[in-house]
């Protein structure tokens, strides 16, 4: 699939997770066959307030390309002004704009999924920041606000008409919020209705979801979010299942700490010993998803303070549990 001029090599994405989708964990998904990464959610505001927090989101591992910077805001010429700043600091190869996050402190901002409440201004920001950037931008939402306005085909068609080289569907209306069944239906309509790319989002957990939800939805793309924590090996394990090939069974214990250090060690990299630790205490939670007698263990994660702690942690798993 090409976004304008950048060619993705497969059919999965590690989508745009606040708190997640870091450098780190980008690139351990990297590792196991995701073609494409999107940054945690950056706000355009800040960014141009030279706030050095939002700043560390922009870093990205050597091997993480093609890569998109996930913006957020509600107002374009500020839009557009980030977007740029961002390709200063960055260099990504798309930019991508957040209309569907559903957080509060973030709607109450009119930024996010209350975008999709006032199209007007959606498709101002979506054709500022195309006119002012010399990469594809794209836009990722969700069906609608809730289930009495639903207008994810009305609003993938005025981000075509802006500019937009391609679109991302979460098939959850914002008063869903992460809970309910995501929609998939409403990828295949807004699917239908355009002419750039389209990749579908949601409920894709297990690597048979992959294949599943791009026959059904005609998508071109999956772009994996929740599904993925402590789990990168959804992006190959979902390639032999788009393949046809006999799917691997889930890493055992020794084997996921082992990707859990990888993780870690980059961490500290780019945020250093206290971020990463305390970080770790989630990260490594999720990795330990379905392994049995993990409750012990988890006890300890939930204290970790420094790498020692991590690293006696991570030799826990590999001793005690499988």
């Amino acid at each position: 699939m090409k976004i304008g001029n950048v060619t993705l090599s497969g059919q999965m994405g590690l989508a745009p997770m606040a708190g997640v989708a870091d450098a780190a964990y980008r690139a351990v998904c990297r590792m196991e066959g995701a073609c494409y990464t999107v940054s945690e959610m950056v706000s355009a505001r800040a960014l141009l307030y030279q706030d050095q927090k939002t700043k560390t989101l922009l870093r990205r591992d050597a091997g993480d390309a093609p890569m998109a910077v996930q913006l957020f805001g509600n107002d374009p010429e500020i839009m557009a002004d980030a977007a740029k700043k961002v390709l200063e600091l960055c260099s990504c190869e798309i930019i991508d704009l957040n209309m569907g996050c559903p957080v509060g402190k973030v709607v109450r901002n009119g930024e996010g999924s209350a975008l999709m409440r006032d199209l007007p201004l959606a498709g101002r920001i979506i054709e500022a920041v195309a006119k002012a950037v010399p990469v594809p931008v794209t836009v990722k939402f969700r069906k609608g606000w809730d289930k009495g306005s639903v207008n994810a085909i009305e609003l993938g068609r005025l981000a075509e008409s802006a500019g937009a080289a391609a679109v991302c569907i979460h098939g959850r209306t914002r008063a869903q919020l992460y809970g309910g069944r995501a929609d998939w239906d409403i990828i295949r309509d807004v699917k239908k209705a355009l002419t750039i790319p389209v990749m579908a989002n949601g409920d894709v957990f297990e690597p048979e979801d992959v294949p599943h939800i791009l026959r059904y939805t005609g998508a071109d793309f999956v772009m994996i979010g929740r599904g993925s924590m402590g789990n990168p090996w959804l992006f190959s394990r979902g390639t032999a299942a788009l393949e046809g090939r006999e799917i691997p069974p889930m890493p055992e214990a020794p084997q996921r700490a082992d990707m859990a250090e990888k993780q870690f060690r980059l961490a500290m990299e780019f945020k250093g010993e206290k971020i990463a630790c305390l970080e770790a205490r989630k990260h490594l939670c999720w990795y330990l998803r379905g392994v049995a007698y993990a409750g012990y263990v988890k006890e300890k994660i939930a204290r970790v303070e420094t790498e020692a702690d991590v690293l006696r942690a991570l030799e826990l798993i590999r001793t005690e549990l499988r």
